[in-house]
């Protein structure tokens, strides 16, 4: 039965494997039979999914709960504007270096949050990013200050949306299968250790503190990655990326999502995202609606959308029937 089990299982993920592919193989098409509207907002969807896939690095799977992600998301952004507009590095180098620069970032604020737990660590990155926000904000000589930067010097080649898009296509894929492989890996699975049970861990010997700043980095960078991917498509900055407020709407996407699936937080970014633009033509008080479909995610759905279908699916395997029934006569 055991063994059925888990032939059952291993299908499960061949369907799943093949379901990214096709959809993967739709994407690709997509340019050629929507609006250019319809393209810049997929793209949209894309970097934001990726952004929101790193915020699950530390929540979801570090148990951390990190209430300022979208700082690395604009200091990834800042720095590939100003290294591309300010030095003399190839754009192909200022992308590379400015996600080690969110990266950098994301160590240092990590050094000292990840003393703490719970909320008190929440408020810690809150404040710390903050205080981020704040340098970007008033430092008119550096970073443009509340007027951002705009007229970025993007390559020529990239500075179409549907090459925006394919750009982001790409990153996003390969980044997601980076992702997949980090999380399933033996730090994956011992991170996923620390999130369960925080005092066994510490009895046998994980170092905890070393996991959750190696994770809390890992997702500096992919936020970082996501705001290299923003300044390709908009080709301009501003301080609001990094308000506390893009850190929310972050959360509410890995809740709705499931913040213990892989795929959750991208789901709820194109959710998200796609009610933020219908809604927000029909009415002006889309927020109202985004936070009572909140409300009753919390009440109903606490597992969120995904979790919930991964949830009745594995509940409903005939195999696990057969293996409780086996086990008790």
């Amino acid at each position: 039965m055991s063994t059925l089990f888990a032939r059952f299982t291993e299908a499960k993920k061949i369907l799943l494997l093949l379901l990214i592919l096709a959809a993967l193989l739709v994407m690709f098409f997509i340019p050629t039979f929507l609006s250019k509207y319809s393209v810049y907002l997929l793209t949209v969807i894309l970097f934001t999914a990726l952004l929101a896939t790193s915020l699950n690095i530390s929540l979801g799977y570090g148990g951390m709960l990190p209430l300022h992600q979208a700082v690395f998301f604009g200091v990834g952004a800042y720095a590939a504007a100003l290294l591309l507009n300010k030095s003399p590095l190839p754009p192909w180098l200022s992308f590379l270096a400015a996600p080690l620069v969110a990266a950098g970032v994301a160590l240092v604020i990590g050094t000292v949050c990840v003393r703490l737990r719970g909320l008190y660590f929440g408020m810690m990155t809150l404040a710390m990013g903050q205080l981020v926000w704040a340098i970007v904000y008033r430092w008119y000589e550096f970073t443009g200050g509340d007027d951002g930067i705009h007229g970025i010097a993007v390559p020529q080649v990239l500075r179409s949306i549907p090459a925006a898009y394919y750009t982001a296509l790409i990153v996003f894929s390969v980044c997601l299968l980076i992702i997949y492989i980090i999380l399933n890996s033996p730090f994956g699975i011992a991170l996923q250790a620390v999130r369960d049970n925080h005092q066994r861990c510490e009895s046998i010997g994980i170092n905890i503190r070393h996991h959750q700043l190696i994770a809390f980095v890992l997702a500096g960078f992919f936020s970082g990655v996501a705001g290299v991917l923003f300044v390709i498509l908009e080709r301009s900055v501003s301080p609001s990326l990094l308000f506390w407020t893009k850190s929310a709407e972050l959360l509410i996407m890995v809740l709705l999502g499931g913040m213990f699936t892989f795929l959750g937080p991208t789901f709820g970014a194109a959710v998200i995202i796609v009610l933020g633009v219908f809604l927000g033509v029909i009415t002006e008080y889309w927020l109202l609606v985004l936070g009572t479909v909140l409300v009753l995610l919390i009440l109903f759905l606490p597992q969120g959308v995904l979790g919930f279908v991964k949830e009745k699916i594995s509940s409903s395997a005939p195999e696990r029937k057969g293996v409780d029934k086996y086990a008790q006569g």
